[in-house]
């Protein structure tokens, strides 16, 4: 699955979910709320394949799912750039201490296995909007570093 189509397809799993929790009131703290690793395997099985086996993506104590993918991630599903023989696919906009590019055959992408930066309340809060997608523009509408 390319970058682009996983992130059509997450974007319109996010809209529901949060669609169902405006529609019950919900303001944007009890959605950030809602969206706790907790929670989202207890009702939102599935929003992420990992819920399956109760397993985070991030092993951190707390974690939180609004922003499943990062808004600091950049990619191009044609690749970015070859460097040293390899297509470079993605990167982080920030260049997180804890990210790394990963080298996977002939391709190279960015590795945020180790990287918390989007899933604390502070940094969802800063980024917060309803509509995730528009979130993530940057990630497939540009691929400069910011």
């Amino acid at each position: 699955m390319s970058y682009a189509s996983w992130i059509a397809s997450h974007a319109i799993k996010h809209r529901n979910i949060v669609e169902k929790l405006l529609a019950s009131g919900m303001d944007k703290e009890e959605i950030i709320e809602y969206f706790v690793f907790e929670n989202m395997v207890e009702h939102e099985n599935d929003f992420c394949p990992l819920y399956a086996e109760n397993k985070k993506c991030h092993d951190r104590q707390y974690l939180n799912c609004y922003l499943c993918a990062c808004p600091h991630f950049r990619f191009d599903d044609t690749g970015l750039e070859i460097v040293d023989g390899k297509t470079k696919y993605s990167f982080c906009a920030i260049e997180a201490k804890d990210g790394v590019a990963g080298v996977y055959g002939d391709a190279i992408h960015q590795d945020c296995a180790k990287c918390s930066v989007p899933h604390t309340k502070a940094f969802v809060s800063k980024y917060f909007d309803l509509d995730w997608k528009l979130i993530m523009q940057k990630c497939f509408s540009s691929t400069k570093k910011d």
